[in-house]
């Protein structure tokens, strides 16, 4: 685990990740899943409709959707059967492995090195968020995960970010954790207004989403590539 009193530049306090669209390519294997699932119920939807709708839910709100725009009725334990169910769909799918985006493992590596907490901030399920993890070979690399099954609301409310704040607070020996040093990493509109209803400022990368539909957050890149730890401690000196 890194020992944040090696940070070289204090500016930067932490970085709190998105999963799904940011650290792993995930988006695709989602859809599949939930087509496994909706498929045979009558509410499949092709892979632009997921993108337009679904891209920015946890598992809860999406089926929940799903239903809704079909104006079914969703029992609570029929929801709770669904989300079992896809979840098996996507382990299935990730023991197939994970695609992870040009860049990702050595930016979370260069910030490793230079001592800024990180964190994952996710409407992944733990678990799988554990294994998507697993499959970049970053266990343990991160302070801190907050995943769709430890909130009771979705982004874009603000309570993912706001308790993986608070988690990265109680590290041992951690300094005052000041929002204002802190940074956001989204794919999506309901990641950008989460993270910037917490507090934080926000970069967003185009994975999921033309930059044009990512205006809210502080800065927008293509790739990771753009993205170093030298920049991101510009933007918060900037945005002072």
């Amino acid at each position: 685990m890194v020992n944040i009193e090696s940070n070289s530049d204090p500016d930067l306090q932490a970085v709190i990740f998105d999963c799904d669209g940011v650290l792993v390519n995930t988006e695709p294997l989602h859809y599949r899943a939930f087509q496994e699932v909706l498929g045979p119920l009558g509410l499949g939807h092709d892979f632009e409709s997921y993108l337009e709708h679904f891209v920015g839910f946890d598992d809860r709100d999406a089926f929940i959707y799903a239903f809704r725009q079909a104006g079914l009725d969703l029992a609570p334990t029929t929801l709770d059967r669904l989300i079992e169910a896809k979840a098996l769909a996507l382990r299935d799918l990730i023991g197939q492995g994970v695609p992870s985006f040009p860049g990702v493992v050595e930016l979370v590596k260069e910030l490793m090195d230079r001592g800024v907490l990180m964190a994952v901030a996710s409407g992944a399920l733990r678990h799988e968020i554990d294994l998507f993890m697993a499959s970049l070979g970053l266990n343990g690399v991160f302070h801190a995960i907050v995943a769709a099954d430890e909130v009771t609301k979705s982004k874009p409310d603000p309570e993912t970010y706001l308790l993986a704040l608070e988690r990265l607070r109680q590290v041992q020996g951690l300094r005052r954790l000041e929002v204002m040093n802190c940074i956001a990493i989204e794919d999506t509109r309901a990641g950008i207004r989460s993270a910037k209803s917490a507090g934080l400022r926000v970069i967003a990368v185009t994975n999921s989403f033309p930059a044009s539909e990512l205006t809210e957050a502080d800065k927008v890149i293509g790739s990771f590539s753009e993205l170093s730890f030298a920049e991101m401690v510009n933007l918060l000196k900037r945005r002072r």
